[in-house]
Parts: C-alpha cells; structure tokens; sequence
C-alpha cells in the first residue's frame, strides 16, 4: 500500500504537511562535515531525538542541487522486509515537543558543495516560517588540549537573555579568524529577523581522533542538559569512561605520546583555552614533529601503542 505525505514547499525544502504547532521553537543544529569531528554533533543530536521521540519534518527537496554524491556517499541498505534500498545524503529536520515553555527543531545540515546562496537562503526561510527563537548550532573541533582535563567548549550568542546563559555556563567566546563554513552565514543573518543564535564547540584532543567521541559528546550534553533541564544519557558517560581507560594504556605504552600529554597538561593550567588559538608558551619542536607524524598515521589507522 502506498502512503502519499503532503509537503509544502518553503525554498529548497519540503515540509511534511500539516505543520507542527511548535510552542517558541529553538534550533539545535550539527554541520557534517565542518564541525562534526568525533561525531560529536551527531550524537548529541541523536540523543535529543531519542529524548523527545522526534518526529520527521523536512528536508531538502532535490539533494543534488546542493551535494556532491562523488564526496557525500550514498550508502545501500535492506529494509525490514528485506528489500534493498538507497540512501541518498541530506540535510533534514526532525522536531520534539519540550516541556519547559518551547519545543526543539534537530536541524541535520550538510555543507553545501553547490548553490550556496540559495542553500542559506532556504534555511533562513524555513527558521522564519516555523517562528524559530533561537538558532544554536553545536559541534566539537580538534585543537592541543589533553584528554586528561574537563574538556573546554567555545562559543558565541547573540541576544542578552542568550548570552546571560552562556556566561553561567562559563564558555568562553571564540577568537578564531580563518576558513569557515558558509553556514555561518544563518548566524549572521538570523538576529535580523529576531531569533537569536548560539554556538558550542567543543575542543578534542588531536591525538586522539576517535570515530565515536562519547567524552566530547558527554561534554555537550551536560551544557545542553543544564541549560534545558534535559536528563542525561548515563549510557554515553560509561562509553566516555570506557574511552578515557584505552586511551591511557596506550599512553602507558607510548613515551612520546606521554610527553606530549604532560606538555598539554601544563599548558591547559597556565591557561584551560590556550589550545590551538592562544598556545603560551609554543610547543617544543619535538612535540609539533610527533603531532606531525601522528596526523600522518591517522590516516592510516586509530591510535594504537608502540
């Protein structure tokens, strides 16, 4: 039996019909794959999802107008009745009903290869149609932190009341200056149009580079947590846990690696956001080769001890 849905065209997107009643919607977005490293922005937003039983909302209409599939794979799968299927990459929304005077919009952005303008253009049309107050895109970056300490998140807001947050949860503002993504560009354009915007980046240790990084996930999910009152997932602590023990065996193995950890320890005292951006004082040349030759391995494999 075929099921028709009803959509509704807003730019570049189809919003399933008929429209959600969102009480004071607030964005949480991840970008793929700009700032997702460690999939971090990924299973936040998995765990939002699970929370509020999510629901589909939209997504881009024709894919290929923005995406390069030769870059973003599709992948092949069996379905439950085991008949072979394609999934195409996408940008896509889901939403929640929340509990504490607004509802939740998941916002699953990819960065465009192509037509740009119109990809943000269709984006900030959507936030408008839906009466979005607030825009937060999270995500994580790799940076000269270690694992060993509470890992560091920056951001950014605009609004008083959203800023105010911000500052009580202790994040500091970014000084980054350099290549972004042109995402950046909903941020910029979204206060405009009276919603305000959010960021929290959470920074790993660039040692590590692990395909699932449940400590950095954890990380976001306690700020969104207090900010919200949302219940933790216990489940992504004790993964986090578990993580934190193989990474150091492998320290236990590795001299230089050692080295290195104790050099970013004494860093992050000195300063807890000294990272990639305020570095005081500067590694020491052996370090910057061994973090060379490590990025160099990455490509081949995880991490493992010598």
């Amino acid at each position: 039996m075929c099921v028709t849905i009803e959509v509704v065209r807003i730019g570049a997107f189809e919003l399933d019909e008929p429209l959600p009643e969102l009480d004071q919607p607030h964005v949480l977005a991840m970008l793929d794959p700009w700032i997702d490293v460690g999939g971090v922005g990924t299973l936040t937003l998995n765990w939002l999802e699970d929370h509020f039983q999510a629901e589909d909302l939209g997504r881009i209409a024709r894919p290929g107008h923005f995406f390069d599939f030769t870059r973003y794979r599709p992948s092949v799968y069996y379905d439950e009745e085991g008949r072979k299927q394609v999934s195409v990459p996408n940008t896509y929304m889901t939403y929640g009903q929340g509990t504490n005077g607004h509802d939740f919009i998941f916002l699953h952005l990819l960065e465009p290869h192509n037509d740009s303008d119109r990809y943000i253009e269709s984006v900030v049309r959507v936030l408008t149609k839906l009466n979005v107050k607030r825009y937060c895109l999270i995500g994580s970056m790799y940076d000269y932190v270690p694992h060993t300490m509470p890992l560091q998140v920056t951001g950014g807001a605009s609004g008083q009341a959203t800023a105010s947050e911000l500052e009580v949860q202790g994040i500091e503002a970014s000084n980054y200056q350099g290549p972004t993504t042109i995402t950046t560009l909903i941020t910029q354009q979204a206060p405009a149009l009276g919603i305000d915007t959010m960021s929290l980046i959470v920074h790993l240790p660039q040692y590590t580079q692990l395909e699932e990084d449940y400590t950095g996930a954890a990380r976001l999910m306690d700020i969104i947590s207090s900010i919200y009152g949302i219940p933790v997932d216990s489940d992504y602590y004790e993964k986090a846990q578990h993580q934190a023990e193989e990474v150091n065996q492998v320290l236990d193995k590795n001299p230089q690696l050692k080295a290195l950890v104790s050099e970013l320890e004494a860093q992050y005292r000195q300063s807890p956001l000294s990272g990639s951006q305020n570095l005081q004082p500067p590694l020491s040349p052996e370090i910057e080769n061994f973090l060379t030759d490590m990025e160099k391995r990455f490509r081949e494999g995880p991490l493992q001890g010598e």
